[in-house]
């Protein structure tokens, strides 16, 4: 009977994940609403597989305490909270949720454009004081206006739909062209530094690899016009949050909205309570994204894009999938080199 150990879960998904394994159905779980770190792994000594969200890391050092591990159920379609090197190593295998919120984190990155150019954040808290003026707080036109997409998977793809439909130019960067978003919806792919040069809102859209830690630097931000604006929906390390901190503050860019942003996990106390000391390099990350909130040009979320009641059903259903046909012998939303399935074994036969 495998075991299986889930951490992270609210009250609502524990009702879900123990619906799905609990009764006749094979499978002994465990369920805990603290993310995984070092200190609790002992939770899940005996596991044959774990369910995470993003904000539980899976290190060398966790794993090494999970000697019975075969799989790692990640509700997310991220994974860089997860040494995939060191769970190919050990033949783990890292299944994740490749599609579940399309649509749900492309809305969320139009709302946050919307916030952007209209300057809901001082408009809101304005009005939260009584004060009803509307000196300061003209915002501008998205129609007409160039969004510059970096990346056109999925995600961004649909962003690009949402942008179209609003009357935005959309020019993209991507390793990999989307010749359909070309004829659809008349996206003009070019260089990055040509993409920076020329939009009027960037949003970034990519996974979080070594090519693209701080994506946006401090160099690539000299590009840009002091008119633009920055979206990230994707993942903190693409951008360097100090650089843009520097940017907005002498006035080359007019504003930012960061979901994600380095430093998060500091400032995200209940994902993150009973989790080890955040070390010294995390802590300036999370000073520097505290210092934008000064700024009523910038918006800071809790890492709250994906967070809508259909896109968490989604992630549940996918996950759930993944660990029963996991083990059931046919592995599924694998992520690619962490996992070899083991050798038929021979049949008999004559010559055998």
């Amino acid at each position: 009977m495998p075991k299986l150990v889930f951490f992270g879960l609210d009250e609502h998904e524990q009702d879900v994940i123990w619906r799905a394994f609990a009764g006749p159905s094979g499978y002994e779980i465990a369920l805990h609403t603290e993310q995984l770190t070092i200190e609790n792994v002992s939770l899940a000594r005996d596991a044959d597989g774990i369910g995470i969200f993003v904000l539980s890391r899976i290190t060398r050092e966790v794993l090494d305490r999970l000697p019975n591990l075969k799989m790692i159920a990640t509700m997310s379609t991220g994974f860089d909270h997860i040494d995939v090197d060191a769970c190919r190593e050990r033949n783990i295998a890292v299944c994740n949720v490749p599609r579940y919120g399309d649509a749900t984190v492309a809305e969320f990155a139009f709302g946050l454009i919307l916030a952007l150019v209209r300057r809901f954040r001082p408009t809101f808290e304005r009005v939260d004081r009584g004060d009803f003026s509307r000196a300061g707080l003209q915002g501008m036109d998205l129609s007409g206006k160039t969004l510059g997409l970096i990346g056109t998977g999925r995600i961004g793809s649909h962003l690009a739909r949402i942008a179209h439909a609003a009357g935005m130019k959309v020019i993209a960067y991507d390793t990999r062209p989307n010749p359909a978003l070309t004829e659809e919806y008349g996206v003009r792919y070019m260089d990055l530094n040509d993409l920076l040069s020329e939009a009027d809102v960037i949003s970034l859209h990519v996974p979080y690899t070594e090519a693209t830690h701080h994506l946006i630097n401090a160099e690539r931000l000299r590009l840009v016009k002091p008119t633009a604006l920055l979206v990230n929906t994707a993942r903190g390390g693409v951008v360097d949050t100090r650089a843009v901190a520097d940017a907005l503050r002498e006035g080359r860019l007019a504003g930012v909205a960061l979901d994600t942003f380095e430093g998060e996990r500091v400032w995200i106390e209940e994902e993150f309570a009973g989790a080890d000391e955040a070390p010294a390099d995390e802590l300036r990350d999370a000073l520097e994204s505290f210092s934008l909130l000064h700024s009523d040009r910038a918006i800071l979320t809790p890492h709250n894009a994906f967070n809508t009641r259909e896109a968490v059903e989604r992630i549940l259903a996918t996950s759930i999938e993944n660990i029963k046909a996991f083990f059931a012998g046919n592995p599924q939303n694998v992520v690619a080199g962490t996992y070899r399935m083991p050798a038929a074994a021979p049949t008999g036969g004559r010559g055998a």
